[in-house]
């Protein structure tokens, strides 16, 4: 029997043409609102598990395309129905393909049903680029029991690596294909040098698909959460350092927050504000015993308050200085 049609996109709320990030957002959105353990909204379990369900088919690039193809039941296998759109395709053709079913029209010699799909999500058929070994019927569309979730970590756990806890609610499917929500905690070995939105594969360590089968993988998507002192470009360190007005016009040797603590960096004389300086090595692991760089930008700073004897200083040097920095001459 045919499954009804259910749009993944309205089920997000998003456009056919919306970006994976668009998708993932509106994922995120959703399941907050809907979720068991904080939702009081009637059918907010059901509305919670096809959001799921959406979003695992349309976060993926070969799920979203055979889905865009083949629409919500591309996962049917035997029982496949052809959704709206599909209507040029009719079977009255008098090949039959295995078990007895009729091949698309125009497909009779591909050997029915079975080799219809598969060359269409072959590489010879222009589909998903990898070809398959010859399943049991059905198991092509069967959703893969891959799971997504997102882990939080420090500035200081990207650089050093670090080993986490936590705790993720999941679903489980016993054998009469009932879903169940459990809880299970996870031990995560968090690599040195990961950056934002790099991904912790836990192979074996998702769910198990309706009605049984191999147990997926678990994906951890790393998010790294702001730090007081650096930003993060990808494995280069980013800070700000203030100097007094003397030590940028006289040079100076000023220390510069790393995260194996302050180094010192020579300062030229006459540096402006805004001036970034390069401190190779200093950064977040690239692999292969690499690192990337630390840059440090300057930032002229002037005392909020001054004693009597620095404010004659300062009005002295205005006195005798000829420089401007508001005419084109006197700019570095």
């Amino acid at each position: 029997m045919a499954v009804q049609f259910q749009d993944y996109y309205e089920t997000l709320g998003v456009p056919r043409t919306a970006a994976a990030a668009d998708i993932t957002k509106a994922y995120r959105k959703l399941a907050r609102k809907y979720h068991p353990d904080v939702s009081k909204t009637a059918g907010a379990e059901e509305k919670f598990k096809q959001v799921a369900e959406a979003y695992a088919v349309l976060k993926d690039p070969e799920k979203r395309k055979k889905y865009d193809t083949l629409g919500p039941n591309w996962h049917a296998g035997e029982e496949f129905t052809p959704p709206p759109g599909w209507q040029e395709f009719h079977f009255e053709s008098p090949g039959r393909g295995k078990g007895g079913r009729r091949a698309p029209f125009g497909f009779e010699g591909l050997g029915g049903f079975s080799d219809f799909f598969e060359t269409l999500f072959s590489e010879g058929g222009g589909g998903v680029g990898r070809r398959a070994a010859r399943p049991e019927p059905g198991a092509w569309f069967r959703p893969e029991p891959e799971q997504e979730a997102d882990i939080t970590i420090t500035v200081e756990e990207a650089f050093r690596g670090a080993a986490k806890s936590l705790v993720l609610q999941t679903l489980e499917y016993g054998s009469d294909g009932t879903a169940r929500q459990v809880a299970k905690r996870y031990e995560v070995k968090i690599p040195a040098g990961v950056t934002e939105d790099s991904r912790i594969r836990l192979a074996g360590q998702g769910s198990v698909p309706p009605g049984g089968g191999r147990r997926g993988d678990l994906f951890l998507r790393v998010h790294v959460a702001p730090h007081p002192v650096f930003k993060i470009n990808k494995h280069d360190l980013l800070v700000d350092v203030p100097v007094t007005p003397w030590e940028a016009a006289l040079g100076a040797k000023v220390e510069v927050p790393s995260m194996n603590g302050q180094v010192k960096m020579a300062l030229p004389a006459g540096v402006s504000g805004g001036k970034r300086f390069r401190l190779r090595g200093k950064g977040l692991p690239r692999g292969g015993g690499e690192r990337g760089d630390l840059y440090a930008t300057i930032h002229i700073t002037v005392p909020r308050t001054l004693t009597p004897k620095e404010r004659d200083l300062f009005v002295e040097l205005q006195k005798i200085s000829s420089f401007d920095p508001r005419k084109a001459e006197s700019r570095p």
